[in-house]
């Protein structure tokens, strides 16, 4: 039974009385669209009409777009939904989770770096309520996972650290501010992400812990936050062998993820912890959910072990089409289904979204949008840098830089996007010239014609390639006083490995830093704070996390001494080596 007045949902005798009266009145039809949370992919309206009043479903997420077209859009689909829709998106790092003008606030690890609570708060507050502005009432965040392993691919710039309690300090102030918008958090990912060094877009990935060392761990962090109020847990593609087996004493060692597993959702979220809220499966596409059963089975199957909504689909006719043959099949019981719409239900009434939609109040008008990327927001954004960035390792004092003892500077940017005049390129050499330094920028196309050169007609840049290989150590010593690495690999679905790819055909041709001996040598990274495990030789390392204007402004006074480093690294970014440290 789903407790109404109870912890997330606090409803009074009207918000109830909505929720029984409104489940009461609804066709299996309705009740099945309600179960979907789907991708927006369009704004046309009758596409628009189509999901509302058609399927009625729901929920639905977009991406990022302009703030005027992406509020008008909430505004079509609720001016023509039965029932109001839960309006998701990512709002994990900012405004910009779902505008394209929203501030670019922090990566979450960024705001773990300042160990201060209420860049947490600032966090929640700026991205809740610019989502707010268009429409959004569900915000995909806080990010809860904790950041055991180094060698993970997806979570890292994605957490708050590698500490259960910073995560959970974190969160509660991202709850606060949320709560303050009248948005509803999605803690996640259940039962917890960090752990495997692989990726749940592209697996079943495991979180391998102990029951003892889960307890310890992330099952501090959701019991805190389910008990502090937060409203929906998004349940991820991850297994959790030990607890499953704990619960399920017969079940083989064959890994299952959460969103096929009745142990996980209903007895360890809903029994242990005590979670009624509203619990959302991750992306239905994903290949760690995708691979657990036949899709015809799995879709019913999320909601037959707990689940009370499916995030997109991989067919929309034929997803929908496997949730009534579940529910036909018995799979899915009315008892089952009635419990999850009454907690989609539930969750909206929470939010007030049935007054709103009276009110006729559930999208804001367009002057709302002047809150984005507004002068505080901005302000936050420039205090979180400033208390963020962090200084790793600074052997010898080299930092800060000296741009008279340094004067002659090789400047190697590591990043995708390989073109000479990419604009981090172009930006940071001028940033550098811009304080007194002379910059050469590493060129790392190297897409050379050896076909040519052999045939003793090379291209000017197959030349410069191997008169670079062949060039005598001097040659480049001799010319540099200091050189700066600057890598920008963000995190991002579908990898496996967020690593240093070197260019070069072999000696002193590769880019990698095969001089710091000889050249001091500053590495800072953008983005993954890992890349010590790569570059163990440099003399200085920094974390700036972020790659926005905020932190590369903060980073140049932090650089030239016209500020402290402040920052605590809230992860190993010597990852457990000791040659990382010398």
């Amino acid at each position: 039974m789903v407790n109404l007045n109870g912890n997330p949902f606090y409803l009074d005798d009207n918000g109830i009385k909505w929720v029984e009266d409104t489940l009461k009145s609804m066709t299996l039809e309705e009740k099945i669209g309600q179960l979907f949370c789907l991708p927006g992919v369009s704004s046309d309206k009758n596409l628009l009409e189509k999901l509302t009043k058609n399927i009625g479903v729901g929920g639905i997420m977009y991406r990022p777009t302009d703030g005027k077209s992406i509020q008008e859009t909430h505004r079509t689909l609720q001016d023509t939904s039965k029932i109001p829709l839960l309006i998701a998106a990512n709002l994990e790092a900012g405004g910009n989770g779902i505008v394209r003008e929203g501030t670019d606030f922090a990566k979450p690890l960024q705001v773990g770096a300042t160990d201060d609570p209420e860049m947490g708060y600032a966090l929640g507050k700026i991205s809740c309520s610019e989502g707010a502005a268009v429409g959004c009432n569900w915000s995909f965040a806080p990010i809860v996972d904790i950041d055991m392993n180094f060698r993970n691919p997806i979570t890292n710039l994605r957490t708050f650290g590698d500490n259960a309690e910073q995560v959970i300090k974190m969160a509660k102030r991202y709850m606060d501010a949320a709560k303050e918008e009248g948005v509803a958090v999605s803690i996640k990912h259940f039962p917890g992400d960090g752990v495997d060094e692989r990726d749940q877009h592209l697996l079943t990935s495991v979180n391998s812990l102990t029951v003892e060392e889960w307890d310890n761990s992330f099952g501090k962090v959701y019991q805190e936050l389910i008990d502090y109020g937060a409203q929906t847990v998004m349940v991820g593609h991850i297994a959790q062998p030990a607890y499953a087996q704990k619960l399920n004493p017969e079940l083989d060692d064959k890994p299952v993820p959460a969103t096929l597993s009745k142990e996980l959702v209903t007895g360890l979220l809903r029994e242990k912890l005590g979670f009624n809220g509203l619990a959302i499966t991750d992306a239905s596409q994903m290949v760690g959910y995708t691979t657990g059963m036949k899709r015809e089975d799995a879709v019913p199957t999320a909601i037959a072990v707990g689940c009370d909504m499916l995030l997109f689909t991989k067919n929309m006719e034929e997803d929908i089409e496997f949730m009534f043959k579940g529910y036909h099949k018995g799979l899915i019981t009315d008892e089952r289904l009635n419990e999850a719409v009454t907690r989609i239900l539930a969750t909206k009434a929470a939010l007030n979204l049935h007054e709103k939609q009276a009110a006729n109040t559930l999208v804001p008008s367009e002057e709302a949008l002047s809150i984005l990327k507004n002068e505080k927001h901005i302000q936050w954004a420039k205090e979180c840098a400033d208390k963020g960035i962090t200084l790793v390792k600074n052997l010898e004092n080299l930092l800060p830089l000296n741009n008279e003892k340094y004067k002659k500077v090789y400047l190697n940017v590591l990043e995708e996007n390989d073109r000479i005049d990419s604009p981090l390129r172009i930006k940071l050499k001028s940033m550098l010239e811009g304080e007194g330094f002379d910059v050469d920028v590493r060129n790392r196309d190297f897409n050379i014609d050896m076909e040519g050169f052999m045939a003793g007609k090379p291209d000017a840049r197959t030349i410069e390639v191997m008169q670079e290989i062949g060039a005598k150590v001097s040659d480049f010593t001799g010319k540099y006083d200091l050189a700066i690495y600057v890598a920008n690999f963000e995190t991002a679905s579908n990898n496996t490995v967020i690593r240093i790819n070197w260019k070069g055909l072999g000696g002193m041709g590769d880019d990698a830093p095969w001089f710091t001996a000889e050249v001091p040598t500053v590495f800072i990274s953008l983005a993954n704070p890992y890349h010590l495990l790569d570059v163990p030789m440099v003399h200085s390392y920094v974390n700036a996390y972020t790659n926005n204007e905020y932190v590369l402004e903060n980073l140049f006074d932090k650089l030239m001494g016209r500020s402290e480093f402040k920052g605590k690294s809230p992860v190993d970014a010597f990852c457990g080596r000791v040659d990382a440290r010398y």
